[in-house]
């Protein structure tokens, strides 16, 4: 136990001294918030507001543990903040098999008048610096699906993505029928993730129907400014060069809420003070989220999430 947190606080050194050398101011965004990411496959835990005992002209409805820091720290950028990171934990409903657990922690960054590239570079250097790995091979979300799944993600007719979700499971084909997005989600689990389970992957430009909070991408239109990084199979960071259009938001907001709709959840709240700091004015940013624990799981060799937490969520 003593090594495993010592190695643990080694880590959280490492990584704020990374940050602080660069210039970036470390903030400390709230774990509750009225506000919350409207993801559609992500649930937040729910705080009623009643339980926080606040006068009533105070107190929202609901608040939700944060799945994520984001809505928060560009609310600091819209307020002149400058480049800024975050180490602390986010939250997660559901979420708890050997690599995931309710609470983990994020390391979140956002570097300010900075495009997509300049994050990419920095989660690259920090990589480097924190694990002894190969560098990862960069590649396209198109790229990967042409290489080895032999056919062009957004340009291929949804009826031969049908057909070939419906070899491996023709009831799963069937449900997914006319959702690009889910079948290209089954096919890079099946026919790609096999073929690359052994290498370091960062996959840049993923399609505007998966773009999340980026924006559109300059040097391919049908494609946004958002990549992961893959390490041995484990996802461990997910960028973007940020949206800054606040009535598009609104919109893949309400988007994610059809989304989660059609999947049996709740629907999260489409409006945000995001939206009204976008609207006041951001500026050009990019940002990246990554799994601080995940990143300690590849530095001390385990699969499970379990070996590098103080306590998991089931003895918490």
């Amino acid at each position: 136990m003593r090594e495993r947190l010592r190695a643990r606080a080694v880590l959280l050194r490492q990584v704020r001294q990374f940050f602080d050398d660069a210039g970036f101011i470390e903030v400390q965004p709230p774990c509750l918030s009225r506000d919350n990411v409207v993801d559609a496959h992500i649930d937040p835990v729910e705080v009623a507001g009643t339980a926080l005992r606040l006068p009533a002209d105070l107190a929202a409805p609901r608040y939700y543990l944060q799945s994520s820091p984001e809505f928060a720290m560009k609310r600091l950028l819209a307020r002149g903040s400058g480049p800024i990171y975050s180490l602390g934990p986010v939250f997660r409903a559901g979420e708890r098999s050997p690599r995931h657990n309710v609470e983990f922690t994020m390391l979140e960054w956002y570097d300010v008048n900075v495009d997509m590239d300049a994050v990419i570079d920095q989660t690259l250097q920090l990589v480097a610096q924190t694990l002894a790995i190969a560098a990862p091979t960069v590649i396209t979300y198109r790229g990967l699906f042409r290489t080895h799944a032999g056919f062009d993600p957004i340009a291929e007719p949804l009826g031969t993505l049908e057909n070939l979700v419906a070899n491996i499971d023709p009831h799963l084909a069937a449900g997914l029928s006319g959702k690009r997005d889910e079948l290209l989600d089954v096919l890079m689990t099946e026919f790609i993730e096999p073929r690359v389970a052994d290498q370091n992957l960062l996959i840049r430009n993923y399609p505007l129907t998966q773009a999340a909070l980026a924006r559109p991408s300059d040097d391919d239109p049908q494609t946004a400014e958002r990549f992961e990084l893959i390490v041995g199979g484990l996802e461990i960071a997910n960028g973007y060069g940020e949206l800054l259009d606040a009535d598009e938001l609104l919109r893949r907001n309400v988007e994610n809420n059809r989304k989660r709709l059609a999947t049996g959840r709740q629907p999260l709240p489409v409006d945000s003070q995001l939206i009204a700091a976008m609207r006041a004015g951001i500026p050009p940013c990019a940002g990246v989220a990554l799994g601080l624990d995940r990143l300690l799981m590849l530095q001390q060799q385990t699969r499970d999430i379990a070996d590098v937490l103080p306590l998991p969520i089931e003895v918490a």
